[in-house]
């Protein structure tokens, strides 16, 4: 302590020296001149840095706000003022339906009528200093940008009342510097024109508040009053009036309501209660309230006071309105696109700009009254939604996900939509089926993309011969029939009635390009598939990766019945002011596709699905006959989409059916297939619609077949006019064509020849081939034709046999030169059948070992020892044989004439006593026979029982 005492008197000698010698004071004054001159210059940095940031901030909002027109007091009123009406929807024929569904129902209130409760929450939630600003606060403003500059978790927000109102009135909800710019400089022009009780007056009428007790949009303080609370907004009380308060921030998170009427569940409704406890709270800061009313308030059961559940129109027909709203949103952004010189091809190019013209549009319809009417049947719609949700036969739920439907009716001369199926129900999903789910088409796409261009390019007519075979192509892919079978040559008749799915890839391969997609899907309307689809084969039987909507698959096959011109489909007939003035009328652009012709043949050909083809199921489903039917089935990759579409002169059906979530339809326990259950529920919605409206559902006409169509026969074997021979092989056949493109040339399929059965291949027969094993009426393939169709690759010619008339196909021989090859004549003699024996009148043995067998002789002795005279001769290894007493052998002979040894014998009958001779043994016309090549015996001629010589098929 004492060291401690020293040391601090020593230095506090030291500083006392220095202080009287005066260098204390020369530092410090030295040091403070310093400090000073810094700190100035600081603040002549910052005051120019300040006003050169002001100009240049300055500059900048100027050029945010340069297209903003300076407002007059008139149009500034017009728009603050203008939420007076909700647009109304309608079916056709005038009949009313409701207001629009996603629109706000909003009932205007003046100020007067509100309780000052009410106002006061609203105040002191969004906007304290109400009263003081004049439109804006500049450090809320700052406070804001800061926040949004720094990305700051929590944002605070700097719009007044005065702000939001023009922003929900007068700009868009878009975010971003420009708007905000704008808000803000209206903000202050309306604090000029407008008192505080008029803004305010106009903010509590137009302000959304989430959702009413029915389920609809809301929004102004007497709606949300009455459809919350039951109550006018001048009798809420003070909990009531924080909970109102509170919905405008987050209106649908803390709106006490779900989206389909009723209340949320307790945890649902906690957020607005929540909220409500924060109103009352800024309330209580705000000293609006006293602490002992705050405590009560934020104990009250808020939730007893909520309305209960009740109907509306709208909830009847959510599908409808909901579509309906939104086509009309389309069609208002356009206009008033358009009036502001801006074309669909801007807006289409511009998603801003879309973006901005759909408020703007929404905006419209909910504010002008618009009356909109709409092309759908009542009764028919009615019945659709009806038939759709009491069907019984979707199938089977998968881990509780159901089988959904879509379908859409569709008035063929004027694209009119009659009616549509959206689901099975809009509480199940919010998405319509109909009009939103992109799916794979399947085999609805063939006679869209393969066959209708094909007739229309000529590369194929209906008779068009194509091959259902094992077929490979780039990249390894072979595609394969539904069934897992092939067909052989089929034509292009058959192979789309029974939607074979090989000769469809064969035939869009001969002419697929981009160019088929633009030429011909997107005229008729599709346009929802990928940009490089068309690279991809599959694409000719539906395999699409993204898919096209139900309204553009029954839209796209309208053009067949309007002969080849697409008429685009439509829902919104007309838009009219509530005065009844016109602000819309559709009118329908048809464009050309295809010719009538090749309409006409496409429809002619679909008759045959109900017919023979894939739909046969509908004959027995279908409740008025004799209507003008042709439809198509399709189904995409692992049975996920089961789709089916029909048309008749007057109007297209289309119906679909699948999961969600894509799983196969397919399920063998149920008593219907997936197509039958689509094309079951399809049958209920045309037999109830035609029950509705016979003439148009049923009309007596049928597809009127154009000029420039003609009757050809052709050779079903290359599609070519038919030859002599194949008039011969009885394979000639009729069809339609094009008259531009009919065959011009004869068939030139077969040759003349006869054939034997080598190895289990038909072969030509060689010229020492003995006659009584060849069959055919001496005709043959032409090596010719097989090689230039590619058909000499097959290792089994008899793959290209449809089953259609299939015996004629089967006496047509093949040259053995183009069928493994030439057959070799080794000189040697075939090798002896072996394992001979008999069984009551029928002898059996095992063929021969060699490969070159084309038949087998039978001879007979009378008894043991005894000269074998020829007794038969077959192709197959067995041979019915008299009755009598004999000894019997077998021997092989070749395609060259050599015979083989003799088989073991074989005895029939009882040789212990001599018995007498059959006379049949030796008739007395048996001429001498070559060893080698003996001909048939008479016997044969007379005494040949019935399946001797039966031949097995090739």
């Amino acid at each position: 302590m004492n060291d401690f005492k020293q040391l601090l008197h020593k230095y506090g000698q030291k500083l006392k020296s220095l202080w009287e010698a005066g260098k204390i004071q020369r530092t410090s004054r030295i040091s403070y001149d310093v400090f000073w001159n810094v700190i100035l210059f600081f603040i002549i940095v910052g005051v120019i840095g300040f006003f050169f940031a002001g100009g240049i901030g300055a500059g900048y909002f100027a050029s945010l706000v340069k297209d903003e027109p300076v407002r007059t007091y008139a149009s500034m009123e017009k728009d603050i003022y203008n939420y007076e009406e909700t647009s109304q929807l309608y079916f056709a024929e005038n009949k009313y339906i409701g207001n629009i569904r996603s629109d706000i129902h909003r009932e205007e209130i003046d100020l007067k009528d509100v309780s000052e409760t009410l106002i006061n929450a609203v105040i002191a939630t969004e906007d304290r200093n109400f009263e003081e600003h004049h439109g804006v606060v500049p450090k809320a403003i700052i406070r804001a940008v800061v926040q949004e500059a720094t990305n700051a978790p929590i944002k605070t927000g700097g719009s007044t009342l005065t702000q939001q109102l023009i922003k929900n009135q007068i700009l868009t909800n878009e975010v971003s510097f420009e708007r905000k710019a704008k808000e803000i400089l209206l903000a202050l022009r309306l604090e000029r024109f407008f008192d505080k009780d008029q803004i305010l007056e106009a903010y509590l009428n137009i302000i959304p508040y989430g959702r009413d007790a029915s389920g609809q949009n809301i929004a102004g303080i007497q709606t949300a009053a009455q459809g919350i609370f039951g109550i006018d907004a001048k009798d809420v009380n003070l909990p009531q009036a924080a909970y109102l308060a509170g919905l405008p921030q987050s209106p649908s998170y803390y709106t006490p309501f779900v989206n389909s009427g009723g209340l949320k569940s307790k945890e649902g409704l906690q957020p607005g209660i929540n909220r409500m406890k924060t109103v009352l709270e800024r309330m209580y800061e705000a000293e609006y309230i006293t602490k002992k009313e705050y405590e009560k308030a934020r104990n009250y059961d808020i939730a007893a006071d909520f309305t209960e559940e009740t109907e509306s129109p709208l909830e009847k027909y959510p599908y409808l309105t909901v579509e309906v709203e939104k086509r009309a949103k389309e069609i208002i952004s356009e206009k008033l696109a358009k009036e502001d010189g801006y074309t669909l091809e801007d807006l289409k190019n511009d998603k801003k700009l879309n973006e901005e013209y759909m408020i703007l549009a929404d905006r419209d319809l909910r504010q002008n009254g618009y009356k909109i009417h709409s092309t759908i049947d009542k009764k028919t719609y009615d019945a659709f939604q009806k038939i759709a949700k009491d069907y019984k036969y979707y199938g089977r739920d998968i881990n509780g996900e159901p089988v959904q439907v879509a379908g859409m009716l569709i008035e063929n001369k004027t694209g009119k939509i009659i009616s549509f199926v959206g689901g099975r129900g809009y509480d199940i999903k919010d998405w319509n089926y109909a009009t939103q789910a992109v799916r794979p088409n399947g085999s609805t796409m063939k006679p869209l993309l393969t066959y209708a261009p094909a007739f229309e390019k000529g590369v194929a007519q209906p008779g068009t011969v194509l091959p259902d075979i094992k077929t490979y192509y780039g990249n390894g892919y072979s595609p394969s029939n539904y069934t897992g079978n092939f067909h052989g040559l089929v034509s292009a008749r058959k192979a789309l009635a029974e939607s074979f799915n090989v000769p469809a890839i064969y035939l869009y391969n001969k002419f697929k390009s981009q160019d088929a997609v633009s030429e011909f899907l997107e005229p008729m309307g599709i346009t929802s598939l990928g940009e490089d689809e068309y690279a991809h084969l599959s694409l000719g039987i539906g395999g699409t990766e993204t898919g096209i909507t139900i309204e553009e698959n029954v839209n796209a096959f309208t053009t067949f019945a309007n002969k080849g011109k697409f008429i685009d489909a439509y829902m919104i007939d007309k838009i009219t002011t509530k005065d009844g003035d016109i602000i819309y009328e559709h009118e329908s652009d048809p464009v050309k596709v295809f010719s009538p012709q090749t309409s006409y043949l496409t429809l002619d050909v679909l008759r045959d699905v109900i017919k023979y083809g894939t739909a046969t199921y509908l004959q027995s489903q279908m409740k008025y006959p004799g209507v003008d039917w042709a439809s198509k089935t399709g189904t995409s990759s692992d049975w996920h989409d089961s789709w089916f579409v029909g048309i008749n002169p007057n109007v297209t059906l289309g119906t679909w059916i699948g999961y969600d979530t894509p799983k196969s339809l397919k399920d063998d326990s149920y008593p219907l297939s997936y197509s039958q259950r689509n094309q079951k529920i399809w049958a209920q919605l045309v037999n109830k619609a035609t029950e509705i409206n016979p003439e148009l559902m049923a009309p007596n006409s049928k597809f009127k077949r154009p000029d420039g169509l003609v009757t050809r026969s052709y050779c079903a074997i290359s599609g070519m006019l038919p030859s002599d021979l194949c008039k011969k092989a009885g394979l000639v056949t009729t069809d339609l064509f094009n008259a531009k493109y009919v065959p011009t040339k004869t068939d030139d399929s077969l040759i003349e020849g006869t054939y034997v059965m080598v190895d289990g291949k038909a072969v030509i027969a060689g010229p020492n081939t003995p006659n009584e094993f060849t069959k055919g009426d001496g005709l043959t393939f032409n090596p010719e034709f097989l090689k230039r169709n590619g058909y000499d690759r097959l290792s089994d010619i008899t793959k290209l046999f449809p089953s259609t008339n299939r015996s004629a196909w089967e006496k047509i021989s093949v040259p053995s030169s183009d069928i493994g090859g030439a057959i070799k004549d080794d000189g040697k003699s075939p090798g002896a059948p072996t394992s001979l024996s008999a069984s009551g009148n029928k002898l059996t043995w095992k063929k021969s070992g060699s490969k070159d067998v084309v038949g087998y002789r039978i001879y007979r002795a009378a008894k043991p020892g005894a000269s074998f005279s020829a007794a038969g001769s077959t192709t197959n290894t067995s041979f019915s044989i008299p009755d009598g007493n004999a000894v019997y052998i077998v021997k092989a002979v070749d395609y060259f004439g050599l015979e083989s040894g003799a088989s073991k014998e074989v005895k029939i009958g009882d040789f212990s006593k001599k018995a007498d001779k059959p006379k049949q043994d030796k008739p007395e016309n048996e001429k001498p026979k070559k060893p080698d090549k003996p001909d048939k015996p008479d016997s044969e001629k007379t005494d040949k029982p019935e399946d001797n010589g039966n031949d097995d098929s090739a």
